[in-house]
């Protein structure tokens, strides 16, 4: 009681209320005609009726709508449990920005874990100057480890902990709009959007800034596989401590323990929210060497992240049809692309003009997927296939035309890349940076999958969309 909601982009409610189309994925989500006046009274006013709160919650899980949280709740207990491994200078600075006077009255404790840095003396000094609880590990065990025991030293005693990294910054204020959500008792976790801070070589600032893989945009989101947002860093994340079951993140893990963090969250039926509307910067890499070194460890914890969740792991989701279409095209074949594409939009016609869906709306979910299979295809090419590339080139008969469509593929991920951030790079030296960067990312990738003796890293997977169209009918529970 007392949640807002607003529409999600893209989302139109059709004459009559009795079908909302948008979500993530899209679809049509269908409602009686109680749901439907139910909704009407929602777009500017809070939940009231459980009838109310019933629609809202249904279109937020389908992706049609957002909350907006009531008044902040009660006060409740909040820690910051912050892993350290050396960096002190980088502490002492996370450690003043959490005690700026914006932040006061918000944290009760906060959590310093020493995961055996070499300048132990030094975390501790640090520690004790701002008044932080030192945590001192026997053993080196990565950040998830030092993350479950800072949370293990504040079971029983808190309600909230924030896992925040030294490298990360949160600004005056930062906390309060976070935990506003957790006024929804089904939320377990809530991040907020982190953004890059670069500074050293001018062409790797502008590279990473522009393809820092942690910034997931400006537009909120439930978090589940298959929709836009999949996963979130952690390296400023909030977690309702009641949801936590024994600890939050495999400690067996050294990289992807974010990921599998959040799997587990959803898995066990909790909400994960993408609030972008608090802002956290993070320091980059100011070395080639040190950018690239994280790319291949990012890479590397396919392997293990795939033999714990077999079914969420694939080198590339791809859909029939427009899979189809791209394939007909770099085999230069135009003609047969125009057809895979013109029997899915018409095949979608009636089907949407019957759920009163414009027919214009068939071309742009038909269409645009092509490109971004074919995307798809050619960063799984460099990132995947450089082994197997010598194969496909054996032979003289028509050769030239396999390294034409071969190179078109490889250059095509980096070059939509600068049309679409347009980069202070030209678009030479990004392309190039850019498949530097995906043959390390893969290379990492093939290691973590030899390691693991798993293949599911490097094999393709076609989506469960229906037909390949990219359209959901969510029938939903109607009633008389």
């Amino acid at each position: 009681m007392g949640f807002g909601i607003v529409p999600a982009d893209g989302t139109v409610v059709r004459p009559g209320g009795r079908a909302v189309v948008g979500g993530d994925p899209p679809g049509v989500l269908h409602l009686s005609s109680e749901e439907a006046e139910a909704l009407a009274g929602l777009w500017d006013g809070r939940v009231e009726t459980v009838e109310q709160g019933l629609v809202a919650r249904r279109l937020i899980n389908a992706g049609c709508a957002h909350p907006r949280p009531p008044a902040p709740p009660e006060r409740s207990r909040t820690a910051v449990v912050i892993p350290v491994f050396g960096r002190v200078d980088d502490l002492d600075r996370l450690l003043r920005a959490l005690g700026d006077p914006g932040n006061v009255g918000t944290i009760d404790e906060v959590v310093v874990v020493d995961d055996v840095s070499p300048d132990p003396e030094a975390v501790a000094e640090t520690a004790a100057r701002h008044g932080a609880t030192l945590v001192v590990r026997s053993e080196n065990g990565g950040p998830a480890a030092s993350r479950n025991s800072g949370f293990a030293a504040c079971a029983g005693k808190v309600d909230f902990v924030a896992f925040v990294d030294t490298d990360c910054v949160p600004g005056p204020g930062w906390l309060p709009p976070l935990l506003a959500h957790f006024a929804d008792p089904e939320v377990g976790a809530v991040a907020p959007r982190i953004l890059p801070v670069a500074t050293g070589d001018p062409l790797l600032a502008a590279y990473s800034v522009s393809r820092f893989p942690m910034d997931m945009g400006e537009t909120e989101a439930l978090v589940r596989t298959g929709t836009r947002i999949g996963v979130l860093p952690t390296c400023t994340m909030v977690v309702r401590c009641s949801a936590v079951d024994g600890v939050p993140f495999d400690g067996g893990l050294r990289c992807g323990e974010d990921v599998d963090a959040v799997w587990r969250l959803v898995d066990a039926g909790w909400s994960v929210r993408y609030a972008p509307d608090v802002r956290v910067s993070h320091t980059e890499p100011v070395s080639w060497r040190t950018y690239m070194s994280r790319r291949f460890h990012y890479g590397r914890a396919s392997g293990p992240l795939a033999v714990r969740h077999p079914d969420r792991i694939s080198a590339v989701m791809l859909r029939p049809g427009p899979t189809a279409a791209a394939l007909a095209l770099t085999a230069l074949s135009p003609a047969a692309a125009g057809a895979v594409l013109g029997a899915a939009v018409l095949g979608l016609s009636d089907r949407l003009r019957r759920e009163g869906v414009p027919e214009s709306v068939a071309e742009v979910v038909t269409a645009k997927p092509v490109g971004a299979a074919m995307i798809g295809m050619g960063r799984a090419l460099i990132r995947l296939g450089f082994p197997v590339l010598p194969l496909v080139l054996v032979g003289r008969a028509g050769r030239g035309r396999r390294l034409a469509v071969l190179g078109a593929l490889a250059v095509a991920p980096a070059l939509r890349d600068w049309l679409a951030l347009r980069p202070p790079v030209d678009p030479v030296r990004w392309t190039l940076v850019g498949l530097a960067d995906d043959l390390i990312h893969g290379a990492g990738m093939w290691s973590g999958a030899i390691r693991e003796r798993t293949a599911a890293p490097l094999l393709p997977r076609l989506s469960g969309q229906r037909s390949g169209d990219g359209v959901l009918i969510r029938s939903g529970r109607s009633r008389k």
